[in-house]
C-alpha cells in the first residue's frame, strides 16, 4: 500500500539538502531570528504552551524545551535514537507527550511528567502496515491520534487521560481512496477545535481532502479541497481552525518547493466547502497555525518560507523565505519556528493582529 507519509521522510530530506544552505545562511531576518537549538537533528514538532514555555521534537529521538522563552535545552529520549518524533503536545513546563512516526512499531508515544528527565513509553503501533501521522488535544486530558490507512481506512485513537493510554476507535467514514494518505510533515495534518470537533487532512495520487468529525473521532465526513493532488508528493499537509467554523488548509508539492499555484484554501462552514487561495510566498507549505490573541490570524510556513493572514486566510502577506518545517505562537508577537538541520528561530516581527490591517 502506498503511504505518502513514508515517502515524505526521504524526499523532504533531499529537498532540505537543497535549501539548508539558505536556512543556515539566514541567521537573521526581518521577522525571524535564529537561536541556538543544541542539535543538528531535523526538527518537525512544536508545541507552544506560553510566552515562556515551549517544546519541540525531531529526528533521532530529539526533544527540545524552553522554560524562559529564550534558552532551549536539547535532550534525547532514552532508547529512541532511531525514532523520528514528528509531533509533540506539551501541557506545561514539566508535562509533554511526543509521537514517533514510522512503519509499525516506529510509530509510538512517550510521555514525561518531570520536564524530560525521564520518559515512559506509553504505546506502540501494533499494526505492521500502520504509520501514525499526528495527534492533537482538546484539553489536558482528551486527545486524538491518527494514522495512514490500514485495510482501507485511516487509523484513529483517542485518550482521556492526557496521553497515558490510548484506545483505537472504530471510526465510520474514514475510508481512504487508493493511494490516499496523510503527510507527517509537521504534526499538523490533524487539528481540533471546540470540545469535540476534529479535522484530518490528506493528499496523494487520488485526491486532497479534509475529513471532519463532530464527535471526537467516532464518525467523519470528507470534503474535497482545491489544493492540487494527483501525485504522491501533493495534497493538503496541514489544517487549522480559528473556531468550529473558520479554518484553513495548506499544502502543495514537497518535491516542488517553490512551485507557484494554489497552496491553500479557507472554509467558513466547518470544512464542508473550501475556497482556493494562494499563500505567500508561493510554494510548498507544511504547516498552518492560528495565532492566539489574534482572532482572525493564521501563519503558514514550509520549505518555501512563511507568510501570514489577518483575515482568516482570505489574503496573505509574505514574512520570510527561510525554509521551515513548522511554527507555533503564544500570542501575536510571540512565536517560534523549527526546520532542517536543527534550525530553531524566534519570531521578532511586528504583532500579527488586526491593528496591522
Amino acid at each position: 500500500m502506498f503511504l505518502p507519509a513514508r515517502a515524505l521522510h526521504t524526499a523532504t530530506f533531499l529537498a532540505a539538502l537543497l535549501v539548508s544552505g539558505a536556512a543556515s545562511a539566514s541567521s537573521s531576518s526581518q521577522h525571524w531570528q535564529a537561536i541556538p537549538s543544541g542539535t543538528s537533528a531535523e526538527l518537525r514538532g512544536l508545541s507552544v504552551v506560553s510566552d515562556k514555555v515551549a517544546w519541540a521534537s525531531g529526528a533521532k529521538g530529539t526533544v527540545l524545551r524552553t522554560v524562559d522563552g529564550s534558552n532551549w535545552q536539547a535532550m534525547q529520549v532514552p532508547e529512541a535514537d532511531k525514532i523520528d518524533f514528528r509531533d509533540i503536545q506539551a501541557f506545561d513546563a514539566n508535562t509533554a507527550v511526543v509521537m514517533g512516526a514510522g512503519p509499525g512499531a516506529a510509530s509510538r508515544i512517550y510521555r514525561t511528567d518531570d520536564g524530560g528527565a525521564s520518559w515512559r513509553l506509553v504505546v506502540t503501533n501494533g499494526v505492521a502496515e500502520g504509520f501514525w501521522d499526528a495527534m492533537a488535544f482538546w484539553d489536558k486530558d482528551n486527545g486524538i491520534l491518527f494514522g495512514d490507512p490500514v485495510k482501507g481506512s485511516f487509523q484513529v485513537y483517542t485518550t482521556g487521560d492526557g496521553g497515558r493510554s490510548w484506545q483505537e476507535v472504530a471510526s465510520k467514514g474514514l475510508e481512504a481512496m487508493p493511494n490516499e494518505g496523510a503527510f507527517a510533515a509537521s504534526g499538523t495534518c490533524l487539528t481540533v477545535a471546540g470540545a469535540k470537533d476534529a479535522w484530518i487532512a490528506t493528499g496523494g495520487s487520488a485526491a486532497s481532502r479534509v475529513f471532519h468529525s463532530v464527535d471526537r473521532g467516532k464518525t467523519w465526513r470528507p470534503s474535497p479541497t482545491p489544493i492540487p493532488a494527483g501525485a504522491a508528493a501533493r495534497g493538503v499537509f496541514s489544517v487549522a481552525f480559528l473556531n468550529t467554523k473558520e479554518g484553513f488548509a495548506a499544502g502543495g508539492d514537497y518535491k516542488e518547493t517553490r512551485m507557484a499555484g494554489i497552496n491553500g484554501a479557507y472554509t467558513s462552514d466547518g470544512g464542508a466547502s473550501w475556497t482556493p487561495v494562494e499563500v505567500a510566498p508561493a510554494g510548498y507549505m507544511s504547516v498552518v497555525v492560528s495565532v492566539p490573541g489574534a482572532s482572525r490570524a493564521f501563519v503558514a510556513a514550509g520549505l518555501a518560507g512563511s507568510g501570514y493572514s489577518l483575515n482568516a486566510g482570505r489574503s496573505w502577506t509574505e514574512l520570510d523565505r527561510t525554509p521551515l518545517n513548522t511554527v507555533g505562537f503564544a500570542g501575536p508577537a510571540q512565536g517560534w519556528a523549527v526546520g532542517p538541520k536543527g534550525l530553531l528561530m524566534k519570531y521578532t516581527g511586528p504583532a500579527l493582529d488586526q491593528a496591522r490591517q
